[in-house]
């Protein structure tokens, strides 16, 4: 099984770095839950919400990205919910650098095949599609799992199942708050599935 995969807040919990440099950027004092909401929803409406131009997205990047090689870390039996695909490949909008950095600082960067770098490789940022299509040329995707609706919506235009983590209020063919539950309740089934059309 081929499984697409988001970066901050999916794979690793760096909302808090997300935070702090949103924060440092904006240089306010802002309220830190009113804050990840925002970023929840995508940090382009975060940046219109707080009146921040966008010809600050770079700054906010290189801030986010000093944070979260501070704080941030991979969520809970995750790596065991990475053993169970035969390929996994990040599509994420956080530059490769940072990316690979913290995967082999937790030393979970042999379990993926492939990283995107969307903005970085030239493909405008989700939901559009054009990166998906990409990895699309190279692997089945059998699953595409994210935290917010910008990473399931090119999912659903391509018609691949999709998870939604850590967030109830997206559409999805199966939620998870915990990768404890991953191969119980989204692998196993799917592999059911998978079985049942084969053998019918």
């Amino acid at each position: 099984m081929n499984i697409l995969w988001d970066f901050d807040g999916t794979l690793f919990d760096t909302y808090p770095a997300l935070v702090e440099g949103f924060i440092s950027l904006s240089q306010k004092e802002l309220d830190r839950s009113e804050v990840l909401k925002w970023l929840k929803k995508d940090s382009k409406t975060a940046f219109k919400h707080y009146g921040i131009s966008e010809e600050k997205r770079i700054e906010y990047q290189n801030l986010h990205n000093h944070y979260s090689k501070l704080y941030s870390r991979p969520f809970d039996h995750l790596e065991n919910a990475l053993a169970a695909a035969a390929n996994n490949i990040i599509v994420t909008h956080r530059d490769k650098e940072s990316t690979i950095y913290l995967l082999e600082k937790f030393h979970l960067a042999t379990y993926f095949k492939e990283i995107v770098s969307v903005e970085e490789q030239g493909f405008t940022r989700k939901p559009h599609r054009s990166s998906y299509e990409f990895v699309l040329k190279s692997h089945h995707i059998d699953l595409v799992v994210g935290d917010r609706e910008l990473d399931l919506i090119p999912a659903r235009q391509l018609k691949i199942k999709t998870v939604a983590f850590q967030n109830p209020n997206i559409e999805a063919d199966f939620h998870i708050d915990s990768y404890a539950d991953y191969i119980p309740m989204v692998i196993n089934p799917l592999q059911e599935t998978k079985q049942n059309s084969f053998n019918s």
